[in-house]
């Protein structure tokens, strides 16, 4: 085992990130963001996406002061209070996947921390941007349910039209952008060398996520070999039946409003707090949210033949046969 560096100093600026899992969303990143956080030698935030060293993530003006936005440093000092826990002998980390997508994130990285290592993390195109959709959908950034007629609006909404009334981030709704893997790449390339870049697939966790979970403690320098708490990796998103539904279970799960309140006080007078748990549980499961519909495999192959050419030149730039994990080399 390597011996670990000395930790980052402690001065007036605070401690700062040995490392940094970029992306992409939809990778598995959650669950490994929880599983290194139950590692004795690695710290990590509760909040798993700072999105701080990344300028072009910042919210639409009417959002930026939003209830969404609370707890999201906005300063240098905040953002490093983040990482104030961590013991020194820890490694620190964080996990924001945007980082992978942002134009700037690369070049913020390397002016906080130099030195710091990268995991980058990549999932087949179709499939990454299809469960991407669904997750916006889910969480209102896009409105449209229909991933073709979606991707068919970034002309559009790149000069602000059709915008989703609630999006706070429409940048990201430029689909395209978030598969440019070779470019999203070379940007930490610029900056950082091989033994301090360790890019995996998505199928890597599939395959065997511990096996994947312990080449990245490795590439960490901490032991490997520690019991973890290995989180399973299940990226499938769910779909939101009504949002006029999940809005009024919403709302009286939390109390707000007179109606609402009033309703929230009975149901607490004549239930425990378990079983009320376990019924707004249901109601979400049974009645809010739906698995989501089948893909569409026209699209799906329409996709995938668009961006074979990034597929090709990732397969080449890592020396790893991509084209043919991922189906390219079949392809009609």
């Amino acid at each position: 085992m390597v011996p670990a560096p000395p930790a980052a100093p402690n001065g007036p600026r605070g401690r700062v990130p040995d490392f940094f899992i970029v992306g992409a969303p939809k990778c598995g990143t959650t669950s490994l963001h929880k599983t290194l956080s139950s590692h004795p030698q690695i710290y990590m935030p509760e909040l798993k996406e700072p999105r701080f060293l990344a300028s072009d993530m910042r919210p639409r003006e009417e959002f930026a002061d939003g209830p969404r936005e609370v707890g999201y440093p906005r300063t240098l000092e905040e953002y490093l209070a983040l990482f104030d826990a961590a013991a020194p002998e820890q490694r620190v980390g964080e996990a924001t996947t945007t980082y992978l997508w942002s134009s700037t994130a690369a070049d913020g990285i390397a002016a906080l921390a130099p030195d710091a290592r990268i995991i980058a993390i990549f999932r087949e195109p179709a499939s990454f941007l299809r469960s991407l959709h669904l997750t916006f959908v889910k969480g209102r950034n896009e409105t449209v349910r229909d991933l073709r007629n979606a991707m068919a609006l970034e002309p559009s909404r790149r000069e602000g039209k059709h915008i989703p009334r609630g999006s706070h981030r429409p940048q990201l709704l430029q689909y395209s952008e978030h598969v440019r893997y070779i470019e999203q790449l070379r940007r930490y390339q610029a900056h950082f060398p091989p033994a301090r870049l360790l890019v995996l697939v998505y199928d890597d966790f599939l395959k065997d996520n511990e096996a994947t979970v312990r080449h990245i403690l490795r590439f960490l320098d901490v032991e490997d070999d520690v019991p973890l708490d290995l989180v399973s990796t299940n990226v499938t998103s769910s779909t939101v039946r009504s949002y006029q539904v999940k809005d009024a279970v919403h709302t009286v799960s939390t109390g707000r409003g007179p109606i609402s309140s009033a309703a929230k006080a009975a149901v607490k007078a004549l239930t425990t707090r378990r079983l009320r748990h376990g019924a707004i549980s249901t109601i979400q499961r049974r009645v809010v949210v739906a698995e989501p519909p089948p893909p569409d495999e026209r699209l799906m192959l329409e996709l995938r033949r668009r961006f074979e050419p990034e597929v090709v030149a990732l397969s080449d730039h890592l020396g790893r046969d991509l084209v043919s994990l991922w189906g390219y080399d079949k392809l009609d």
